[in-house]
């Protein structure tokens, strides 16, 4: 029943997103589990301690993190497998943990407050990148903005998708988990590098596959999308994806660059300090907010042919 839960969790979650109400009154779930994450980092990353010591610690509140998230997650969907019409339920429970909804509005206002100002783009991709805004300039936003959108298209909707068509519940829950704990401590810096060295790695095995997916989806959608070049998505994607310094992240960002004839990817600046990071695709560098709107369209594009092989698989498990 995980493929119906999923289709109706894609519906819900497109139309609705996480209703606002509910966000003030409970909270999300990723921030339930980002304050478990922050206990554990503020009570066993101890930087007076060894390497090896940091390591395991770090192994250790990753198994806490994830037991927490299986036990409750496990009974409920166990419950729900129980009940004739249960797999309703999973999927409105599922919805909170997609973001196809609140990722597609994100990058959309960046483009929208670059049309208005640079100073007004940068604030705007604040909010759906992890690199300093100040200096970059318009091309800079919006290539900012089209990678973010290619990056949480595979972390934020396909994988966790993935995982709750393999899973049900419980995955898609311990997906997500994995995921924030390597958003929040999986960074290769004096701090984090031993103690978040479990998290990172976890993350990189689990979005193996989706990752890959997600960058054939993008060549997919190329198809459907006027102006965009489906032969250069494919060729960009296995040329340079593993130009990055992710073993996953590439793909879905190379194959955006290929399709929209662009470039992206290139020097970075993360709290202050630069990395030197290659370029994905042959293309433009003078990218702009018309180049975020076309990789939006790709985006909705991607949505609609992973809905449709949602409904192709609920259909034949059904049969």
């Amino acid at each position: 029943m995980h493929a119906f839960a999923a289709t109706l969790a894609l519906i819900l979650e497109r139309l609705i997103g996480y209703p606002k109400p509910l966000l003030d009154t409970i909270r999300h779930p990723v921030i339930w589990m980002g304050k478990l994450i922050d206990l554990l980092d503020n009570r066993l990353n101890r930087t007076d301690r060894p390497p090896q010591w940091r390591k395991v610690a770090g192994v250790f509140s990753l198994a806490l993190l994830l037991l927490a998230t299986l036990v409750p997650t496990a009974i409920v969907g166990g419950l729900l497998r129980q009940m004739p019409a249960g797999w309703i339920i999973e999927a409105i429970l599922a919805t909170s943990l997609l973001a196809q909804k609140e990722l597609g509005l994100a990058v959309r206002s960046v483009a929208a407050r670059l049309d208005f100002s640079l100073e007004a783009g940068r604030k705007a991709v604040r909010g759906v990148v992890g690199r300093d805004p100040e200096t970059l300039d318009a091309a800079g936003v919006s290539r900012a903005a089209i990678e973010s959108l290619a990056e949480n298209a595979a972390d934020g909707v396909i994988a966790p998708l993935f995982w709750l068509l393999v899973l049900g519940l419980p995955g898609i829950a311990l997906y997500k988990a994995i995921n924030t704990a390597d958003s929040m401590i999986g960074h290769k810096n004096p701090k984090y590098l031993d103690f978040g060295w479990a998290s990172a790695r976890l993350d990189d095995l689990v979005n193996w596959i989706p990752a890959r997916l997600t960058g054939l989806l993008f060549v997919a959608a190329a198809f459907l999308v006027s102006g965009a070049n489906p032969k250069s998505a494919w060729d960009v994607m296995f040329a340079d994806a593993a130009k990055h310094d992710s073993p996953n992240a590439g793909w879905p960002e190379a194959a955006m660059a290929g399709a929209l004839d662009v470039a992206l990817g290139g020097p970075r600046t993360y709290d202050g300090e630069i990395h030197p990071l290659p370029k994905l695709g042959r293309g433009r560098d003078d990218l702009g907010p018309a180049d975020i709107r076309k990789a939006l369209d790709l985006y909705a594009a991607l949505l609609n042919i992973t809905l449709g092989l949602c409904v192709a698989t609920a259909i034949v498990v059904l049969r």
